[in-house]
């Protein structure tokens, strides 16, 4: 039996990665319409790996979007300069960044100079999006408009990995690790406080490789880092393609028809 309803996580099915890329510019350009008539801006925060150029690809080009409303965090980032190429910051500028006029200073990187302290670096992040959503004292956990996750083999999501300490955080909002499981070792990564808290998560997936992963994610129970993302009332969704989504039992949507 499925574990989630179609109410609690909306999956959302392409045929193709180009496919996918056109849903997602839709999901976006709604949410991003949407967050700035409500608040005058739309935080985001985005994961690496391939998720920026999937992200990306239709939506750099779309001009109903108005990106100088934009605020940017990653959600989870790796202890070097940011024209390292492990960056993951420096994905996301190749993909989105040098395309779309979102202003220099609503675009939140690690601090460079604390790439070699990663609590440091952990705890000025926190300090950056105290900026962003109020004073840190006034709000308990800020509260994105939209986070986008990836999911990696094992299961894990930003840099939370399974069995790791920091599954279990409940305070701190960004958090740093220094024995990541996959290089590089010392990163800086959101917390599922925060994770939770946002008005809409995104998974995105594709490819065959992903098949097995998310039949378990999404059909079985577990304690997973990707299955412990549950917003507390904001929404859930999974965008993936067909090739991933082969060996999912749960209800699924043919997102072109849907979005």
């Amino acid at each position: 039996m499925p574990l989630h309803s179609a109410t609690a996580t909306q999956i959302y099915t392409f045929p193709d990665v180009p496919a996918l890329s056109q849903g997602l510019d839709r999901y976006v350009a709604k949410l991003s319409a949407e967050a700035i008539k409500r608040h005058g801006k739309f935080t985001i925060a985005i994961s690496g790996g391939s998720l920026p150029m999937q992200m990306s690809a239709v939506l750099k080009n779309n001009p109903s979007v108005d990106f100088s409303k934009w605020v940017i965090y990653c959600a989870d980032e790796r202890c070097v300069p940011l024209d390292h190429e492990d960056s993951n910051y420096l994905l996301i500028k190749n993909e989105l960044l040098g395309f779309v006029d979102i202003p220099e200073e609503n675009v939140h990187t690690i601090n460079p100079e604390l790439v070699n302290d990663p609590q440091e670096a952990a705890e000025d992040y926190i300090s950056q999006m105290a900026g962003t959503f109020a004073t840190k004292d006034s709000v308990r956990f800020p509260v994105f408009d939209l986070i986008f996750l990836g999911v990696g083999p094992d299961g894990h999501t930003c840099s939370l990995f399974p069995g790791h300490e920091l599954l279990q955080e409940t305070v701190d909002w960004c958090a740093s690790i220094t024995d990541s499981p996959k290089p590089p070792s010392n990163r800086i990564t959101f917390t599922f406080p925060v994770l939770n808290h946002a008005h809409n998560v995104a998974f995105v997936a594709a490819g065959a490789g992903k098949q097995d992963m998310l039949h378990q994610i999404l059909d079985t129970a577990g304690d997973l880092p990707a299955q412990m993302v549950k917003p507390i009332t904001g929404t859930l969704s999974w965008f993936v393609d067909d090739a991933a989504a082969v060996k999912v039992t749960s209800v699924t949507h043919k997102g072109l028809e849907r979005l």
